[in-house]
């Protein structure tokens, strides 16, 4: 089960754990929380509400649909779900009730303060989950002059063998 949001963290768990599935073959189970429990209250305006749960629906349903085509193209069976509720409570429940072999979610790496008022999903769902759970740091491209071309490794391969 890949838990998405759509976000950059997201992305990347999603390739690993397409990567994960493809060498048992296992159905994939793209996943979409939609928390709109913070905005469901008594002093919100009715239609803003419906607004914000069908923007919401329209993110979680693309985020999805990229994670299936993705394991779509890696030849794996796959499948969209949209739930609605808390999202750590939802992905849970779902990987109890489908009896998924793995959790994979997307991990922003807070810590301290941020992550308390955040709420942060990936955490509560490692400590709870039943199953393994694979949380997948947003990987950060750096700019080219940090990268080694072949080149570099060549033209640096006979200062290093002289230093040993």
């Amino acid at each position: 089960m890949i838990a998405t949001d759509g976000s950059k963290a997201a992305e990347n768990a999603a390739d690993s754990g397409i990567e994960i599935a493809e060498l048992s073959r296992a159905k994939v189970y793209a996943v979409y929380v939609i928390n709109i429990t913070s905005y469901d209250s008594i002093l919100m305006d009715e239609t803003w509400t419906k607004d914000m749960s069908e923007k919401f629906e329209k993110i979680g349903r693309e985020a999805t649909a990229h994670v299936e085509e993705k394991a779509k193209a890696a030849g794996l069976e796959s499948e969209s779900i949209l739930l609605k509720g808390n999202p750590a409570k939802k992905i849970l429940d779902f990987a109890e009730e489908q009896k998924v072999d793995m959790i994979v979610v997307g991990s922003l790496g807070k810590s301290g303060v941020e992550r308390l008022t955040l709420g942060n999903v990936s955490e509560k769902v490692m400590r709870n989950s039943k199953v393994p759970v694979l949380a997948v740091r947003e990987i950060f491209d750096f700019p080219k002059f940090f990268r080694h071309s072949q080149r570099d490794a060549e033209v640096l391969a006979p200062v290093v063998s002289k230093k040993e």
